[in-house]
């Protein structure tokens, strides 16, 4: 049997035979051809196409026909009706933090439900009146109420059935609606400036949809998208605390609302109303533990739990009858108008104002529905169309703007309850809007005496889910730490500046970690894997053989110029050797030995040749001959990626040191050829570029460095 010394010198002898591919010719399709190609292609009308393109306008004709009503309908029925329900009291929140009647919420919710059920693609998302744009509404309809000469704090009694909008205010403005000018008042007004604002955001989407700006989307990471959800969970859960123990506090929007909700909650603590306390905490008792048997027994339960709906309708029933409200001052739902308002074209006069202020509007309205759309297709693994959800948002502000409605897009709360109360498909919207109509009509009395703060409870329960991430941190931590960072930082923002900041401030961080990612990559020297023709890691794997005379370096990043720095430092680290140094250093030495050389000669007047003295030098260099750089993780280069190569290979050849490229794809070596990398017509490239590492390494042992006077 052969020793391994002999194995191993009878290997050094196998001669070396180099990979050759050859590359397939580069073609390119003509320009003008391809453009035609696809006027033609979009200018066809074929039944087949027109088809597709009216059932992705209009999904609901594409699964309303395939739906289970045996799976589906009741969950859809259930998680409906109490979307419905607690639309009613939001309404008299929203609608006056928007500066307008609770009429008008109503309206919103009604016709938004029925649009975003007709042109939709997520299966959960509740659609309709959302505070934080209710807030951005109401800012730009009482600036605009208060340039009209409107006083903000004159507002008059509004009468249950009464829907005669000119007795609402004694100032009045004139509007063009056309070439009708007609007199209106504060309420008019208000409401007229709310559709045109609603009308214009609506038109923004669309045109964000036409130019396919949906696929804005895909840079909402997961992480970004669970920290937005926990971080407005938090303010949802904050905004709900004052119905919960029943005190009165100004509402506090804008940055750090979170921060000051809390401190006017403390300041104002010795005002708890204990009806409200005793009944917030019998109601989230009774959630809390329907909802862990639920999910306890949830392969026995074949039907949701209506929990939402009994404690709803036990919670009015009681306080109808013990009068909760005049004897323990429990703030409850009130008077909801009923009867529908004619049509209105909105005011268009009004554009020139608010054109501005409709872009944020728009950003928000979408940014807040496609992130919930994307949250909760991938929690229950189905997918939505980010432009037709583009279309769909914008139909529901356009489409309702006719009607004396404002803006409206996803909301989390509302969505987090339709889920947690069983919902299946878009026919819980259908539901809730036939919910609201009925309310509309005939229904609103009864509800004067639902307690806000049981809807507070419904709410809170229903958050359980985006807060128990915290839970999840520390796992996610020891996962990947950057992903817990993007996830920390969005909640963060999200919760103690605002919501759409923190929106923003996730969407931005978790780009910027992705562009340090690529800025700042691993690096690693690699040692081959004893007996094998593999090259792994050394900092990671242990028994590895390093190669002699070669070192093997891995950029795991494309080089383009925002690391090209970092390369050059992390192979001249790896390497053990500057060029640029080097080069300084020799030069040094040189001179230092001229100078002895030439004192020698005046000692002795002996002639020295200066070649033999070169050749002195050259004998002093470092034992490095080869580096090898792995190129299997660079993706792409761009023009100073090319540079930095060509500028290392060079500097090291100055050096007497080769520089060869092992595992590069397609695109890399498209590239180096563009720059010339391997010397004009490629004359290089068997020298430079190999296809695996073992390659390389075998043509580096090969190979016989020349010694050969530098060129220092």
């Amino acid at each position: 049997m052969k020793s391994e010394t002999e194995d191993n010198q009878m290997d050094n002898h196998i001669s070396y035979v180099q990979i050759k591919l050859d590359r397939k010719p580069n073609t390119k399709a003509n320009f003008s051809k391809t453009v035609k190609g696809k006027l033609k292609k979009q200018c066809t009308f074929t039944k087949k196409k027109v088809k597709k393109t009216i059932t992705g306008f209009f999904p609901v004709i594409k699964w309303l026909p395939k739906y289970n009503f045996k799976e589906n309908t009741w969950g859809d029925v259930m998680s409906g009706l109490i979307i419905g329900i607690i639309l009613v009291p939001q309404a008299i929140a929203y609608s006056l933090l928007a500066g307008l009647k609770p009429i008008y919420s109503l309206y919103t919710s009604f016709f938004a439900n029925l649009i975003y059920f007709i042109m939709g693609t997520s299966r959960h998302v509740s659609v309709g009146i959302f505070s934080l744009l209710s807030l951005m509404v109401g800012q730009v309809v009482d600036r605009e109420v208060q340039l009209a000469g409107f006083d903000l704090d004159d507002d008059l009694v509004y009468k249950q059935g009464s829907l005669n909008i000119s007795d609402m205010n004694v100032t009045t403005v004139n509007i063009s609606l056309g070439l009708i000018d007609i007199e209106c008042g504060k309420e008019c007004y208000a409401i007229s400036v709310a559709a045109a604002l609603t009308f214009i955001a609506g038109i923004y989407q669309i045109l964000m949809g036409v130019f396919r700006l949906g696929f804005l989307s895909i840079y909402l990471s997961e992480p970004m998208l669970d920290g937005f959800a926990t971080g407005a969970s938090l303010t949802i859960l904050t905004a709900q605390v004052k119905y919960l123990i029943g005190i009165k506090i100004p509402r506090s929007p804008g940055i750090g609302m979170l921060i000051t909700t809390w401190v006017n909650i403390f300041k104002n603590i010795h005002h708890i109303n204990y009806c409200d306390l005793i009944t917030s905490a019998i109601c989230i008792a009774v959630l809390v533990l329907a909802k862990e048997l639920g999910d306890r027994y949830k392969d026995k339960i074949k039907i949701p739990l209506p929990t939402e709906l009994v404690v709803i309708v036990v919670a009015t029933l009681v306080s109808h009858y013990c009068n909760l409200n005049e004897v323990y001052g429990s703030s409850v739902s009130g008077v909801i108008p009923t009867g529908f308002i004619p049509p209105k074209v909105p005011n268009f006069g009004l554009v020139g104002k608010i054109a501005i202020d409709a872009v944020p509007l728009a950003v928000v309205s979408f940014a807040f529905t496609i992130s919930l759309s994307e949250m909760f297709a991938k929690k229950y693994a189905y997918t939505v169309e980010a432009n037709q959800e583009m279309f769909a948002i914008g139909f529901c502000n356009i489409i309702p703007s006719f009607f004396h409605c404002f803006a409206t897009s996803a909301a989390l709360a509302k969505s987090l309850v339709k889920t947690s109360t069983g919902c299946k498909t878009q026919v819980s919207s259908v539901i809730s809007a036939i919910v609201v109509l009925l309310v509309l009509l005939f229904f609103a009395p009864l509800f004067y005496s639902l307690q806000k703060c049981v809807l507070a409870c419904i709410i809170i329960v229903s958050l359980r889910g985006a807060l128990r991430k915290f839970k999840d941190l520390p796992a996610q931590w020891n996962l990947n730490k950057i992903d817990a960072i993007i996830w920390s930082v969005t909640v963060a923002s999200s919760a103690l500046i605002s919501t759409e900041i923190g929106l923003l401030v996730g969407v931005v961080f978790s780009m910027m970690c992705l562009v340090v990612r690529t800025q700042l990559p691993h690096t690693a020297l690699l040692s081959q894997i004893q007996n094998t023709v593999f090259y792994e890691d050394a900092d990671k794997y242990k028994n590895l053989s390093a190669i002699p005379k070669v070192k093997i370096f891995r950029f795991e990043s494309p080089l383009y110029y925002a690391n090209k720095v970092y390369f050059q430092q992390s192979l001249y680290k790896m390497a053990g050797m500057d060029p640029g140094l080097e080069i300084i250093r020799r030069k040094k030495q040189e001179t230092k030995e001229k100078k002895q050389i030439k004192r020698k000669q005046a000692a002795t007047v002996k002639d020295t040749d200066d070649s033999e003295t070169h050749l002195q030098l050259v004998l002093k260099q470092t034992e490095l001959q080869t580096i090898i750089l792995d190129c299997s993780a660079i993706a792409f280069l761009d023009t100073s990626g090319i540079d930095t190569l060509k500028g290392i290979l060079k500097d090291y050849k100055e050096v007497q040191v080769s520089m060869l490229l092992a595992c590069c794809n397609t695109t890399v070596i498209d590239c180096l050829i563009r720059g010339e990398y391997f010397g004009k017509e490629n004359k290089d490239i068997q020298k430079l570029l190999f296809h695996n590492i073992h390659d390389a390494v075998q043509f580096a042992h090969q190979k016989e460095l020349p010694v050969t006077d530098s060129t220092v």
